[in-house]
């Protein structure tokens, strides 16, 4: 599996294929005469006990790396890509429209409820019950089924009536109630209820593909800013080796961190510094990096490369430019109004964290001058609100930014993690899945990663041996049969037996 993606060749059938013409393919297998089916193909790459076996594999490779000094304990950088799903970019369901839809429908459950008690059904149900709710929509059927059972038999019965039978007319008014209820009202919300639990905290998902969210793509050939269904994955790594990896359903990556980070085996790979770009930058990431993990985060936040321009830091309308009195704690801004200490405030946002704020107003002042600066345009006095914590983690940020230790280490960030995505995307061609699925997707994206790391120890084996002569070196770093197995990742083509020297790979094997 790992050599036929490391060969660009994703697809099941196309993989058995390979594995019946293909003479390394043969070798890797073990025997010439035994052929994987594509479904056999495609049940590995889908069941739950292959994420396992992929878990125990990135644990030996790392060990590997580490028992070889590939690996340092300086830095491990983290960065994240969007990879399309295999899902139909037109099945999008958004949970607004859903919200919408549903609240519509909940007002006409509950003019239908009060058609019902109208007309004298008995709904059998409390009266405290939700008229909205799904178990009062299906007692509603059920009280309409037997009402309209006893009319039938009522109306076997009676005589013919001059003028048309109430009966009749009433069972046709239920009939139409119970139409409304069964084929209309109570599938749709039953529809609405399972879009919720696909939801999840999400705001969007794929029919295709439930577990798919709609994102904004890199690569957007219409310029229009279509919205595609896709997965964020992300990496963790060292010398352009992956270690870990992660799928995401959030589009953004400033919410991945923690959780990436909570799945990492520091133990294993202990590093000093961790490296990510400005899109993870973010209060609650820097204090889980700083207290909980008691590493350095070498993580820019997003105004961090404005904040060091000319233009920002002359620019005397930025709080961060005023004078500020630490001794009184007050402002002054670049209109000599100051602004004093008024109180604290505090905000927490969707996700629990909780931030909290020194409100500064500014003072009053009688001078018609000042009186303009001090108000704003409602007549208010104006304020400001500093969050201290969050001024001193981006000092902090910066300070470490700028060292000559830091600057050194943030610049192998663009030769670490982005040759990595470079090489998955544009030589491997691995831009769409293949599965469906968050644990399929899981599968598949730490598949196609490892044999990413196959490809690139296998060539920084070959350079080694060819440029240094370490054959004897090497063959003691791995197993005879491992380094074969390696040797297969190098080339890049598909050649016929006869280009291979088959009585040496069976000597070596």
């Amino acid at each position: 599996m790992l050599f036929a993606y490391s060969r660009k060749v994703f697809s099941g059938r196309k993989i058995q294929q390979m594995a019946e013409e293909n003479i390394p393919m043969k070798w890797l297998i073990g025997d010439p005469d035994v052929v994987p089916s594509y479904r056999t193909i495609n049940r590995f790459r889908t069941d739950p006990q292959t994420t396992k076996l992929i878990a125990l594999m990135y644990l030996q490779f790392r060990q590997s790396l580490i028992d070889n000094n590939l690996l340092s304990d300086e830095a491990i950088f983290i960065d994240g890509t969007k990879i399309l799903a295999d899902a139909n970019k037109y099945s999008f369901v958004w949970r607004r429209s859903t919200e919408k839809f549903e609240s519509k429908l909940d007002q006409k459950t509950r003019n239908l409820f009060k058609d019902l008690i109208q007309n004298k059904v008995n709904l059998a149900v409390e009266s405290e019950m939700d008229p909205t709710d799904l178990q009062t929509l299906e007692a509603e059927v059920d009280a309409l089924d037997t009402e309209i059972d006893e009319l039938d038999q009522q109306i076997k019965t009676e005589k013919v009536i001059p003028g048309g039978s109430p009966r009749k007319q009433r069972r046709r008014k239920l009939k139409h109630l119970r139409h409304l209820v069964r084929d209309e009202y109570l599938p749709r919300k039953q529809k609405y209820r399972q879009y919720h639990e696909w939801f999840g905290d999400r705001n969007s998902f794929s029919k295709t593909d439930h577990d798919a969210t709609f994102m904004r793509m890199k690569e957007d050939p219409m310029q229009n800013g279509q919205l595609k269904p896709g997965y964020n994955l992300q990496i963790a790594t060292q010398s352009q080796f992956v270690l870990y990896y992660q799928v995401n359903q959030r589009p953004t990556d400033q919410r991945t961190l923690i959780p990436f980070l909570k799945a990492m085996n520091f133990a294993q790979t202990p590093v000093n510094y961790i490296v990510a770009d400005a899109g993870y930058g973010s209060e609650p990431n820097y204090q889980f990096v700083k207290e909980k993990l008691g590493k350095i985060p070498l993580i820019p936040y997003t105004m961090y490369l404005k904040e060091q321009s000319k233009k920002y830091r002359s620019d005397l309308s930025k709080v961060m430019n005023w004078e500020y009195h630490a001794e009184e704690d007050y402002y002054v801004d670049n209109h000599h109004i100051r602004f004093s200490y008024h109180g604290m405030s505090h905000r927490t946002d969707k996700n629990g964290f909780t931030r909290d704020f020194k409100v500064y107003r500014a003072d009053d002042y009688d001078d018609p001058e000042r009186y303009y600066w001090s108000t704003t345009r409602m007549g208010n006095q104006r304020r400001i609100n500093i969050n201290p914590h969050w001024e001193s983690q981006k000092a902090y940020v910066r300070e470490q930014l700028s060292s000559p230790e830091g600057k050194a280490i943030f610049a192998k960030r663009k030769l670490e993690d982005e040759p990595a995505f470079g090489n998955l995307k544009a030589n491997l061609r691995f831009r769409r899945l293949s599965v469906r699925g968050l644990r399929q997707v899981n599968n598949e994206l730490g598949i196609i990663l490892m044999a990413a790391n196959m490809n690139k120890l296998a060539k920084m084996m070959a350079n080694l041996s060819h440029i240094f002569g370490w054959i004897e070196k090497l063959s003691h770093i791995f197993q005879k049969k491992w380094k074969m197995r390696l040797n297969l990742f190098v080339g890049g083509t598909y050649v016929p037996a006869s280009f291979f020297n088959l009585v040496t790979l069976a000597n070596t094997g």
